[in-house]
């Protein structure tokens, strides 16, 4: 079946579509913020299919909330908060919490920031996948989002210690795989 997409129409046609569950605005809409959201929705996956179920979980979410966004606000922002949370949503139901120490803190160096500058967009995307659940929600929620370890505590439902301890974790993991990934670039 093919769908009839106006030639012309506004955001705020193609939002009130969507609240009337019009299939050609969903469509639009999903097509228009797929490629930004599957960015997001893949930080905090550890795969590709992953990141789908996420996706697709999120843009669910977005047509049965549409009559909740309010005009005048960004709808790409919108739609990216729904993402994250349901992100987060699935992390929650993937990963037992536990509580973790800081054992050590270090600190990136230039010739590892040097590293960083040297990796592609995908091999930085392949080391924060290859973060442990926990790691990587907290990571991409304190870096990426800009969340304090206050909200992440209450978002995970972890202590701030914890969020903090994660992210120091996080950071060394990231670090390890710069100065693994630096080795093996000077060898060649």
């Amino acid at each position: 079946m093919d769908i009839a997409i106006p030639f012309n129409y506004e955001e705020s046609d193609l939002i009130t579509a969507c609240i009337r569950k019009e299939r050609w605005a969903q469509k639009v809409l999903y097509e228009e913020h797929y490629p930004k959201m599957m960015g997001v929705c893949l930080r905090y996956a550890s795969n590709q299919d992953e990141a789908l179920d996420i996706l697709h979980e999120g843009f669910i979410k977005v047509f049965k909330n549409m009559h909740r966004y309010e005009p005048g606000t960004s709808l790409s922002s919108w739609i990216r908060r729904i993402m994250v949370n349901t992100a987060i949503d699935y992390y929650r139901k993937m990963v037992r919490r536990r509580t973790e120490d800081i054992d050590t803190v270090y600190h990136v160096g230039t010739d590892d920031a040097d590293a960083l500058s040297q990796m592609t967009e995908q091999e930085i995307l392949q080391a924060i996948q290859n973060l442990t659940p926990a790691y990587r929600a907290v990571f991409n929620l304190y870096v990426i989002e800009g969340y304090s370890h206050k909200e992440i505590a209450d978002l995970l439902d972890i202590t701030e210690s914890t969020s903090r301890s994660n992210l120091v974790k996080a950071r060394v993991k990231l670090q390890e795989a710069l100065i693994a990934r630096n080795k093996i670039y000077e060898s060649e």
